[in-house]
């Protein structure tokens, strides 16, 4: 026979529902997935790359610099100046041999990404490349 205890039955026990939060953790995971897809490795910004059909895919790349649309030069996720980025390289360079990736957003301007190659060869960096995404021919 089962007793009544402040309103529920003793063999009711309260129970916490993981379902809801399991759903809750795979939509944030999922988000988080598609957000970082559509970041350029190494600046942490979301950038709309210009396309080309003869883009190589990179073994590997020691710096990104990020140029947004705005005009700001984006590295390792924080806004420097190009006076920041030769003192970063010439830093960078002193260690070991270092290659850049230039990633400029769709809108940029030529000037500015010159400025930034300009900035990259004032460090004595001639290994410069430009980021595109794969267009189909």
């Amino acid at each position: 026979m089962r007793r009544r205890l402040a309103g529920y039955f003793e063999t009711d026990r309260p129970r916490v529902e993981v379902i809801p939060m399991i759903d809750i953790m795979m939509f944030l995971l999922v988000f988080f997935i598609i957000m970082t897809l559509k970041m350029i490795a190494g600046t942490g910004i979301a950038m709309d790359l210009p396309g080309s059909s003869t883009t190589q895919e990179l073994q590997s790349t020691q710096i990104t610099v990020g140029v947004t649309g705005d005009g700001r030069v984006v590295v390792d996720g924080h806004t420097i100046t190009s006076e920041e980025l030769t003192g970063k390289l010439v830093e960078l360079k002193g260690e070991q041999q270092v290659q850049v990736i230039v990633a400029g957003d769709r809108d940029v301007s030529l000037e500015m990404l010159v400025g930034v190659m300009d900035a990259v060869r004032s460090a004595g960096i001639n290994t410069v490349g430009i980021a595109a995404k794969a267009q189909a021919r």
